[in-house]
């Protein structure tokens, strides 16, 4: 009896699954995007045209933009014109969207990335210290903190940063954007304050979760055993509590670079960054439909994309999802 290829090869059946999973969840989005914008009230045409415009004037440009098409055949030739990397043109500023959006790209990623450092320098060493300090007073203190500043609205504490930081003590400019190739300090100094409003915003979820997480491994039979051997306290949470606690905390990174994007399109308004967010917002006010759908598309795509690396991480930190993985 012959065994079947994919059987004796359970990492590789794996891996297709997860990549035919992958293959079916981009489709889905592609489609998502596509008619849910359809369906939005109004055409990139009324845009284009004044009110008097006559029937032929909106013909003729149905029939340039390829309007007058039937909705099926024009979301197979949008969808094969993006998978080769082809979003599409704006029809208000002629400007390719997949460089429009590969221009606005860096702004957004060092957005993301500089929160989500002082996100983690916030979060970990509180939590580190509230779950070792469990039922404490300042335990409950730093709980409270951060439920406190996870209630406040992101263009809220936006808003009290420029006050404190820009308008009043005068350390941060209050909007605008520095280039990173043009001014290191600079840019910096212009992203500091962004990156800091969304990091206060995701530093109370990351610290509430290690706390929790931290203060159940702190009871478990490995951790007796390492204090019975005379480690220290400081040995026992870095090198023993820590890696097995981090476990939620990574999956929620994945889950919430959905939530931190979201949160780059307010941010990325209220300072003035040149961002992906701020192309969404302008997209979305200028009723241009060609630019949003792309840029919705490019967004969804990434999201998408991020969790499975994050699902990867999470299988190589644990080796029983590793295991599990390959069966």
């Amino acid at each position: 009896m012959k065994v079947p290829v994919l059987a004796r090869w359970p990492r590789t059946a794996a891996l297709l699954r997860r990549g035919g999973h992958l293959l079916a969840v981009l489709l889905l989005l592609s489609a998502a995007t596509f008619f849910m914008l359809e369906l939005l009230p109004g055409k990139v045409i009324d845009s284009l045209l004044s009110d008097n415009a006559s029937a032929q004037d909106i013909a003729r440009l149905e029939a340039q933009l390829g309007l007058d098409k039937p909705l099926h055949q024009r979301f197979g030739q949008w969808l094969g014109r993006a998978v080769q990397g082809d979003l599409g043109h704006s029809p208000l500023s002629g400007e390719s969207v997949a460089e429009a959006i590969a221009q606005r790209l860096p702004v957004s990623i060092e957005l993301m990335l500089l929160a989500q450092v002082l996100a983690l320098a916030l979060a970990v060493p509180l939590g580190l210290w509230a779950g070792y300090r469990e039922g404490s007073r300042a335990d409950r203190l730093i709980s409270s903190a951060a439920f406190g500043v996870l209630a406040v609205p992101h263009f809220v504490l936006g808003l009290v940063l420029i006050l404190v930081f820009a308008i009043g003590l005068r350390w941060f400019p209050a909007t605008g954007f520095v280039p990173l190739g043009q001014d290191a300090v600079a840019n910096l100094r212009s992203m500091t304050l962004p990156a800091l409003t969304l990091a206060l915003v995701e530093a109370p979820v990351y610290l509430r979760l290690l706390r929790s997480d931290i203060a159940s491994t702190l009871r478990e039979e490995f951790i007796t055993v390492a204090r019975a051997k005379g480690l220290s306290d400081r040995q026992i949470l870095l090198r023993h509590a820590l890696r097995p606690s981090s476990f939620s905390l990574i999956t929620v990174m994945g889950i919430n670079i959905g939530h931190l994007i979201g949160g780059a399109v307010i941010i990325e308004t209220l300072f003035a960054l040149p961002g992906v967010g701020r192309l969404l917002i302008e997209a979305i006010t200028k009723r241009d439909y060609i630019v949003l759908q792309g840029v919705v598309l490019f967004v969804g795509v990434a999201f998408v994309v991020v969790n499975r690396l994050v699902d990867a991480l999470y299988a190589w930190l644990d080796p029983r999802v590793r295991s599990a993985h390959g069966r």
